[in-house]
């Protein structure tokens, strides 16, 4: 059977972060286990005059078996700004009157995946199902996260004519009782497509989607555009840049992943 991998586009996108995430073709594989490192930077307003630049920097391991895949994510997380805003665009508080940085542990994310359908033959249609939790381990005191635990779910679908995917995704978001937030359950979603341009390299484009979280903030918009190449049957990498078009999207970002799979 025709494998879909899910690749983890982390923090720039920002819509649907954990980052936010997206998936893309990623080929034939036999490895039960991978992991995936790299960085992800991104700059935006937010709405406000000071630009809030964010570092990210996960460590996921995945694991398939059978219908079933399992992920976990650990990040580390800088942000630089005026302190007002979070890793997935989330306006905390009133601005600073100065710059700050502040570092240390992200939001670790646990999600399953389960292959609900999956078609054979030379144009096949997958539809999986995902749960999430995000939990609140990013220290809230110094702006790293909310410090309440989120929960997702999502139905994903992959539709392959020739040496193209469509690729589609919608989810429900509960976010977590964080002290002195008012934070609104969100709806989510993507839309794109990837090219195969040979069987070692991909490259594609994604809408990203998320209904605004605070009741005076703004939905994400943001658009990805990704290339994955796969070096050898144990190793891959991926780069891409995204473009925000929302207060609540970054401006700018792009980051690299690579993945060793086992």
């Amino acid at each position: 059977m025709r494998k879909i991998t899910q690749r983890t586009i982390m923090a720039s996108v920002l819509s649907a972060m954990i980052v936010v995430s997206t998936q893309a073709v990623a080929g034939d594989s036999n490895s039960n286990f991978s992991l995936t490192t790299g960085l992800d930077y991104s700059s935006g307003k937010y709405g406000g005059t000071e630009s809030t630049d964010i570092l990210y920097i996960p460590l996921t391991g995945r694991y398939e078996t059978g219908r079933w895949a399992f992920q976990l994510t650990v990040p580390y997380v800088r942000i630089t700004g005026s302190g007002n805003v979070t890793q997935g665009g989330i306006v905390l508080r009133s601005a600073q009157t100065t710059r700050t940085t502040e570092e240390g542990l992200g939001d670790v994310v646990a999600g399953a995946t389960y292959n609900a359908y999956s078609e054979t033959g030379p144009n096949p249609l997958l539809i999986d199902l995902t749960g999430k939790v995000k939990f609140g381990t990013a220290d809230e005191k110094k702006g790293l996260g909310t410090g309440a635990n989120d929960y997702s779910a999502q139905m994903d679908m992959y539709k392959t004519v020739g040496k193209f995917t469509a690729l589609g995704t919608v989810g429900y978001k509960v976010m977590g009782d964080a002290p002195g937030l008012q934070l609104d359950n969100v709806f989510y979603g993507s839309v794109g497509g990837v090219y195969k341009f040979s069987e070692l390299t991909s490259g594609g484009l994604i809408l990203d989607m998320r209904q605004k979280v605070t009741p005076t903030g703004a939905p994400q918009r943001g658009l990805t555009a990704f290339v994955s190449h796969k070096i050898n049957q144990d190793w891959k990498a991926q780069c891409y840049v995204v473009n925000g078009f929302s207060d609540a999207s970054p401006d700018w970002g792009g980051g690299a992943m690579l993945t060793r799979s086992f």
